[in-house]
């Protein structure tokens, strides 16, 4: 027996599975209630948005990203949400927004700016990255770091 096909991996106890890693951050949520939330959300949203208080549906789009496993639909309306909010800000406005919002806001809000750069054929790209340059200029590279390495994402397929 050749080393090379030995899978080491399974005799070492600190070793985890993908599944074993995201499963703690799962709240005990089914996806068909992180769907559920993610719809009243962008519903929440919407009604804001009517009424002309954007801050306060970007605070509200912000609020419990869907970060469970195999819920794309559910990571797809919050990213709607999200940029449905985006795209209704003035460019001139984009600093003193980011500005006001708390660290795990701008660490969520630069998730959700990735998940949209990832769908070009989604989501408008040049909007994104506006609000990407001014979210950078305020919260600096590391939430870029912090964004990159955490486990929980809202990307979807």
């Amino acid at each position: 027996m050749s080393w090379r096909k030995i899978d080491v991996d399974q005799y070492d106890e600190d070793a985890y599975t993908e599944d074993e890693i995201l499963a703690e951050f799962e709240a005990g949520l089914t996806p068909q209630q992180a769907e559920a939330d993610a719809q009243t959300r962008a519903s929440d949203v919407r009604n804001l948005m009517n009424r002309g208080d954007l801050n306060a549906a970007l605070t509200r789009s912000l609020e419990n990203p869907p970060y469970i496993r195999n819920t794309d639909q559910a990571k797809l309306a919050s990213t709607q949400a999200v940029v449905d909010v985006l795209n209704a800000f003035r460019a001139s406005d984009i600093a003193s927004v980011v500005k006001d919002l708390g660290q795990e806001q701008r660490d969520v809000l630069m998730k959700y700016l990735y998940a949209g750069m990832a769908k070009p054929d989604l989501f408008n790209s040049s909007v994104l990255l506006t609000w990407h340059e001014k979210l950078t200029e305020v919260a600096g590279t590391g939430s870029i770091v912090r964004v990159m390495t955490d486990k929980r994402t809202v990307s979807f397929a």
